[in-house]
């Protein structure tokens, strides 16, 4: 049955529950739904019955989908354990020690958000509560803060070759590419959309250059020049979140934490992926580069994943800091934690299937090769995803939405598929960035004790800055493929925005020393 524009209904629907009910989960079900009544002569008795015999249970019945779900599972745990053997607050409390001024508390704070890229929750939680104390005695504002951390969390996830991100992100791109009949390393996939992710990568540049040349504007250099002037780290009547929205990021009464609780299990993490991956692809038989083509990325991460949760649940038991049947406890703790994400995978998986059997795909590309160049689809793709994210809060959602619709463009209009999936991605994260409603921006107001409001109202410049850099990189790469002169062309705009902002909208603050 030929659906034409109609098949665009199930997508369409699930963007606009998405951004009416700012819930991400009912408005993916509804599109699923939709479809499956439209594919069943619009009967909905047949549609709800068919959204799970012949979408929702076959996207999680087959192997793929299974391995995905564990690997999640798995670094849920991974975070648990580390979250309670304190080894983030030892690392944080070695780098407070050699802080003296306003400027070296935040490139501290900038380089602990670096160093914890595995996960975004966790990063936001634990980075600011942790440096908090530092950045408060250098008379650092908790807007400041809380933008150093909100930056630096999702785009580090997006950026690292392993996070809780890349195992989601692989998991719709995994889908997609049995969707389209094709070949290839949905890890390898992945690995090659970051150097597209112009985002996230500007993101983390400002953050660098807003804290290492002290380059202030708007908003937060007011927030700056008050807590440098008066030592009001917030606001006058602010309403930083109470001290229970940290409690999972306390430690255990009594526990010395360890660098070591942190740094062991990340090696281990990271070290076990190289050989995983040689191995699974059939190393030594084939040459390394083959071998690394053919790899099972799904499969190499799981593992790598378990053995590192298994290694820290060793260490806590080892140091007292919990018994084998608290790590028990613990463990299955860490699979709950990734419920959302489970349901979410689900529901995208299943809309992809939707899509692909209403043929919205297929009407899609006709419509665009007909209508859009193919060098402007990145930064529509961009600007989308970037809607979507901002009026619902959700990167997980956007790319769940957006990812089954960008591939099979790309696919079929011969766009670069890194690019467009890196478009997506950075659409996401910008949109984040700016929504008042963010989870993450939300965990990022709560780990710095900053009023959320004003975490968000001095954020939104800088993230607008930054987005305006990307898009003019996406633009480029879109027309010359080029990812070096993408980023240069980004960079140098941003360099030029900033300075000019911070000569215009910008306010004199005191010289560090005040605040030694």
């Amino acid at each position: 049955m030929e659906f034409g524009m109609l098949s665009l209904l199930p997508p369409i629907i699930a963007i606009v529950l998405a951004l009416v009910t700012r819930n991400v989960i009912p408005a993916l079900f509804a599109g699923v739904w939709l479809g499956a009544t439209m594919k069943h002569d619009w009967n909905p008795l047949m549609g709800l019955y068919a959204s799970f015999s012949e979408f929702i249970i076959p996207s999680v019945g087959d192997e793929w989908s299974a391995t995905v779900l564990i690997y999640c599972g798995l670094f849920g745990v991974l975070i648990v354990f580390l979250q309670r053997t304190g080894g983030a607050h030892a690392i944080a409390h070695a780098i407070s020690k050699k802080v003296k001024t306003p400027r070296g508390a935040q490139g501290s704070t900038f380089l602990f958000g670096i160093i914890i890229f595995f996960e975004d929750y966790f990063n936001a939680l634990t980075v600011g509560s942790v440096m908090r104390s530092v950045t408060d005695k250098m008379k650092v504002s908790r807007e400041k803060l809380a933008y150093i951390v909100d930056s630096t969390s999702a785009p580090m996830c997006l950026l690292a070759p392993v996070s809780t991100w890349v195992v989601f992100v692989m998991g719709l791109i995994g889908a997609q590419f049995t969707e389209l009949g094709m070949d290839g390393s949905e890890y390898m996939t992945y690995i090659l959309t970051i150097p597209f992710n112009f985002y996230s990568i500007l993101a983390l540049i400002m953050v660098a250059l807003i804290v290492f040349m002290k380059w202030d504007f708007g908003p937060m250099a007011k927030a700056e020049y008050r807590a440098r002037t008066t030592g009001n780290v917030i606001r006058e009547g602010a309403e930083p979140p109470s001290d229970d929205s940290m409690s999972e990021v306390e430690l255990a009464e009594g526990l010395v934490p360890k660098k070591r609780n942190m740094i062991v299990p990340i090696v281990v993490l990271l070290g076990l992926i190289p050989p995983l991956f040689l191995w699974t692809g059939g190393f030594p038989e084939n040459d390394l580069i083959t071998a690394v083509g053919e790899a099972d990325g799904a499969t190499s991460i799981l593992i790598s994943a378990f053995v590192a949760g298994i290694v820290a649940l060793a260490m806590g038991i080892q140091q007292k800091i919990f018994t084998f049947k608290e790590s028990m406890s613990l463990y299955v703790s860490g699979f709950r934690s990734m419920m959302i994400v489970y349901v979410i995978l689900t529901l995208a998986w299943s809309i992809g299937s939707v899509t692909t059997e209403l043929g919205t795909a297929a009407y899609i590309v006709n419509f665009a090769e007909q209508t859009t160049s193919p060098a402007i689809i990145p930064v529509l793709l961009f600007f989308v995803g970037a809607i979507v994210a901002f009026t619902t809060g959700t990167s997980y959602g956007t790319f769940a939405i957006m990812i089954p619709i960008a591939m099979p463009i790309a696919e079929t209009m011969d766009i670069s598929m890194y690019l467009a999936i890196a478009a997506v991605l950075s659409g996401g994260i910008f949109g984040d960035h700016c929504s008042p409603i963010s989870d993450t921006t939300i965990l990022s107001s709560a780990g710095a004790s900053s009023d959320h409001i004003d975490h968000v109202n001095t954020q939104i410049p800088y993230a607008i800055t930054a987005g305006i850099s990307g898009i003019i990189s996406f633009l480029i790469a879109g027309f010359t493929g080029s990812v070096v002169l993408s980023i240069a062309v980004g960079l140098v705009v941003l360099v030029i925005m900033v300075y000019a902002l911070t000569k215009v909208w910008g306010q004199k603050i005191p010289n560090e020393s005040i605040s030694a």
